[in-house]
């Protein structure tokens, strides 16, 4: 049976909605069971998508904290802007499974302000 425009337009749309799927990672990487608390200043800071992030000194080293996406940070009262480098925070989380100084995180306190991400 011979395939028609009509199925290779859809075939072709449904590849083209997959693609920001599969460049979305889970959650599986990091260690649910182990949670991180760190208290530091902020080094770096980026509120993009698909995940805001921050880079926190803390223990001696300078962590990956892998916050939530722009509008879950905006909706939840961090918009851009609301965390500055230099400003203490502290981020409690799951630590990444291979890479030893990356974490999830699951809240953050800025300012006294503590804000769930998930």
């Amino acid at each position: 049976m011979p395939l028609d425009r009509r199925h290779l337009l859809l075939g072709a749309a449904g590849v083209v909605a997959a693609g920001p799927a599969l460049g979305h990672h889970g959650w599986s990487g990091y260690d649910a069971g182990t949670v991180l608390t760190l208290t530091g200043p902020v080094r770096e800071i980026t509120f993009a998508n698909p995940h805001c992030t921050a880079l926190v000194e803390a223990d001696g080293k300078v962590w990956t904290c892998v916050l939530a996406p722009l509008s879950r940070m905006s909706l939840r009262g961090l918009p851009a802007g609301s965390i500055e480098v230099g400003e203490t925070v502290t981020v409690v989380g799951y630590p990444h499974r291979t890479e030893s100084s990356e974490m999830r995180a699951e809240r953050i306190t800025v300012k006294g302000q503590t804000v769930e991400l998930r």
